[in-house]
């Protein structure tokens, strides 16, 4: 929780000093809660995807998955009912330990990302731990027969320029959301539905889990899909980078 904090003085220059403080922190806190742009790593400014293009009507959805099976099955099923790609991070333990829904997911044509192999925060460890713990992910996913995965998001989310350059090194592109309603707390299927429906705008990329930790998850999705597809395109995070890329183009093309 933030909290604006002023200096004890006299009640003029209190009210001087709180004006323009007071804007400058709403200012800070829209753009901290409402940026959601594209954003591309480039080698002088490291960052993560948050965002896909938001003048095309599409939206991805993603799932975390960090432990157990119960729930993952009924979610696989809502999202073959609906008719909806999706993209699932997973970690290189979850994977070794349950090849076998890995590859029903697979089956269903859902994309693939990890979270690394281990669940534990990127930023709470040395880079030579972070870069261990990458390449140990790697090396299962590649044992497992999905050499080809790309996408990282990082455990909780936690990142800094640090872990998106080394990721990136590595030949990783790193994931992160525009809209997150905390479904693992299990608020009601309500609060998670209207979370989302509330916030989706074109290139929004939805977090939601699909450990065993949620309980509500599936049932939010059958009001949220329905809703959502009114008017925009489920897509799995690497048909929306193509489409935000091929909108970049187009734009650069048409300024020469």
């Amino acid at each position: 929780m933030r909290r604006l904090y002023i200096v004890d003085m006299k009640k003029q220059k209190k009210a001087f000093l709180i004006i323009p403080i007071a804007f400058f922190v709403a200012l800070f806190l829209f753009l901290e809660f409402n940026y959601t742009s594209t954003v591309f790593s480039n080698q002088d400014n490291p960052r993560a995807l948050n965002a896909g293009n938001e003048d095309h009507p599409s939206v991805a959805l993603t799932f975390n998955i960090s432990h157990g099976e119960e729930q993952v099955i009924p979610i696989l099923e809502r999202l073959k009912k609906e008719d909806v790609q999706a993209t699932f991070f997973v970690s290189g333990e979850w994977a070794e330990r349950h090849p076998d829904i890995l590859e029903q997911i697979a089956e269903d044509k859902h994309e693939i990302g990890m979270l690394g192999y281990q669940y534990q925060s990127y930023v709470e460890q040395e880079i030579d731990e972070v870069r261990s713990d990458l390449n140990k992910a790697k090396d299962i996913f590649s044992k497992l027969g999905y050499e080809d995965i790309y996408l990282l998001r990082a455990p909780n989310g936690h990142l800094n320029e640090e872990v998106i350059s080394l990721a990136e090194n590595q030949g990783l592109k790193v994931i992160h959301w525009s809209i997150n309603p905390n479904d693992w707390q299990n608020p009601g299927t309500e609060k998670i539905a209207n979370h989302i429906l509330k916030n989706v705008r074109n290139g929004s990329i939805i977090l939601l889990h699909a450990s065993d930790s949620v309980k509500q998850t599936e049932q939010a999705l059958e009001v949220v899909i329905p809703e959502v597809k009114d008017d925009k395109e489920f897509l799995t995070i690497s048909e929306l980078i193509t489409q935000a890329e091929t909108n970049q183009e187009e734009l650069q093309s048409k300024k020469k």
